[in-house]
């Protein structure tokens, strides 16, 4: 239902407390595939280092860096092996050092990822956890005896399947015990419950950081900490599978509240900033206990509402291209958006990170013909939802997903692999099942955002002088890549900054502004208000690649609404239509 005219003009927010990152503009940096400075083929630090002054021409605030500590890799660099570390191929502690200077020098901040749900079984904590029952780190981790069947047969110590499609405990030979990871084999969980585990943790990974100047920290998987006592099995979904989605079980424990409160509590020395990695917590209320300001835990997350759009319920993968319908992104949407409504939190929009596929692949269109216009309005829903703005590398110049022709074996990620390995198992090859297979990883898979950063025509897209990078170079680097968009007004990258721009001069509706959906059944256009004191913004999105009717009420018209920008680059005498995938922003100053 539209709002009226008198509630259009009428805000019943408080105001909220100023922090630097609430205006924030987060750009987020996946060291492997941004920019290789030493021609190995690999992104480095000093690549970051070098691009610094590109950030910060987008309008960007702050820079997020993936995970850059000591790893072997298994899950490119969330299964740390030390946290006081620099993963050797990246560079140094010293390369760190400046690249935290040279965010500062710039007026920019600076956060990095925090993964501590769990650690590389190469981290020294693990290999002495390890190394004998007797051991003084034994507790440090989540060890179980094994159970039997009624044949005598070793089973573990429940159900619980991992988030890498596999059994979520392993066997330890040596020491006749099972250790639990949530993730890979490879990533073992650290044990939460015990304090001198919680305590080092905030040592090493935090406090350790924080010296050394970065402004906070990403938190990987925050809501896992906190186990369910007994470790009960999760419910049977899947009569057919051998290990269960347990994710309700192990996800928002009953600890959490109090560890995340700990935590804060040891930042709150720094004027940091955090956001959590916060699935499977459909609860309003529960996700508002964490980013409330007066419960001191985070402040705001990412809620996977949007992102899971289109996925399978078991399984991301267990799904086909485009299995989604509008009303259902809208209502991802107006989940995170509402969070800010008649409560002391915050939230966060965002599109696409190093976890998901390219938001114009998934949401609009990557035909040649529609990208770039797809690429502009879906950054014109993201850049003015309320909260927290995170671009991802390269979502700024409308780099897409991998071309379909690529085979699987171009996918390097473990998820895709596991699950291509277990489709191919259990069908026994069937090629109609790993045909389907193929085709939900090449719309959904985590590798098409870790393919090099395309910077301008030349040979590896400007990303490295060798020619043999860890991964493939888009085969469109040529068309879509920085330079060449530097120098067209009409480009993808132009718009963003154009919308940056919009956001900070309009933040008191864009950025605090409450949402108001306008026209939730409709599957063509995406069109709400948004709120704030003094100025109230009017959003209208066509999500198809087809002419869509359009036209504004009568009553809206009295309002004195001002068409500020427009996808297609008109501000007056639009017609009685939208374009395909074209976005328009009215404004009207109260």
């Amino acid at each position: 239902m539209s709002p009226s005219a008198e509630s259009i003009g009428r805000v019943d927010s408080q105001p909220t407390e100023h922090r630097w990152w609430k205006e924030g503009v987060i750009y987020q940096v996946y060291p492997a595939s941004f920019m290789d400075a030493n021609g190995d083929g690999l992104g480095d630090i000093r690549g970051i280092i070098s691009k610094l002054d590109y950030i910060k021409s987008l309008g960007a605030t702050t820079v997020w860096i993936c995970p850059h500590y000591d790893s072997p890799q298994i899950d490119l660099g969330y299964d740390i092996a030390d946290y006081e570390s620099v993963y050797p191929p990246y560079g140094t502690l010293k390369d760190m050092d400046d690249l935290i200077a040279g965010c500062h020098a710039r007026g920019l901040r600076i956060i990095v990822d925090l993964v501590i749900n769990h650690t590389s079984d190469q981290h020294k904590w693990f290999k002495e956890s390890r190394s004998s029952k007797d051991s003084l780190k034994r507790d440090w981790y989540i060890w179980r005896p094994a159970k039997y069947d009624a044949q005598g047969n070793r089973q573990p110590p429940n159900n619980w399947r991992s988030n890498f499609s596999t059994a979520a405990w392993t066997w330890d030979e040596h020491t006749q015990e099972y250790y639990l990871h949530l993730f890979c084999p490879e990533q073992p969980d650290l044990n939460w419950e015990n304090p001198e585990t919680r305590k080092a943790i905030y040592a090493t990974a935090i406090e350790f950081w924080l010296k050394r100047g970065v402004d906070g920290f990403r938190v990987d998987t925050v809501n896992m900490y906190s186990k369910p006592e007994g470790l009960p099995d999760a419910p049977i979904l899947n009569p057919d599978a051998e290990h269960q989605v347990a994710a309700s079980l192990y996800c928002n424990g009953p600890r959490m509240s109090e560890y995340l409160s700990e935590m804060n509590h040891v930042m709150s020395p720094y004027d940091t900033m955090t956001v959590g990695e916060c699935p499977a917590t459909p609860d309003r209320n529960r996700v508002i206990q964490y980013v409330s300001a007066a419960s001191k835990q985070l402040n705001m997350v990412f809620q996977f509402d949007v992102v899971d759009v289109g996925q399978g319920k078991e399984t991301k993968y267990n799904t086909v291209p485009f299995n989604w319908k509008l009303p259902e992104l809208k209502q991802a949407i107006n989940s995170s958006q509402s969070l800010i409504v008649g409560a002391d939190a915050w939230t966060t929009s965002f599109m696409e990170n190093h976890d998901q596929a390219r938001s114009i692949s998934r949401f609009a269109s990557d035909a040649p013909e529609f990208r770039v216009q797809s690429g502009k309005m879906l950054a014109m829903l993201n850049a003015t939802l309320s909260g927290t703005l995170f671009i991802y590398q390269g979502q700024e110049i409308g780099m897409i997903n991998m071309p379909e022709s690529w085979p699987v074996s171009e996918y390097k990620d473990v998820e895709s692999s596991n699950f291509y390995n277990s489709v191919a198992r259990a069908t026994n090859n069937d090629p109609k099942a790993l045909a389907k297979a193929k085709a939900a990883i090449q719309h959904l898979s985590r590798d098409h955002a870790r393919y090099p950063m395309c910077w301008d025509s030349t040979p590896q897209g400007g990303y490295s002088s060798n020619t043999e990078t860890w991964m493939r170079v888009h085969d469109l680097a040529g068309e879509i890549n920085v330079a060449q968009q530097e120098s067209d007004p009409n480009s993808v990258l132009a718009f963003w900054r154009l919308m940056l721009q919009m956001r900070k001069q309009h933040a008191a509706a864009l950025v605090h502004g409450y949402y108001e959906i306008i026209d939730f059944e409709d599957e063509m256009v995406f069109s709400y208000w948004k709120k704030g004191r003094g100025e109230t913004a009017l959003v209208v999105l066509n999500f198809t690649s087809q002419e869509q009717p359009w036209t504004m009420p009568p009553s809206w018209q009295k309002l004195g609404l001002e068409l500020v920008v427009s996808t297609q680059g008109k501000t007056k005498d639009v017609p009685d239509a939208l374009q395909a995938f074209e976005g328009r922003v009215y404004i009207k100053n109260h």
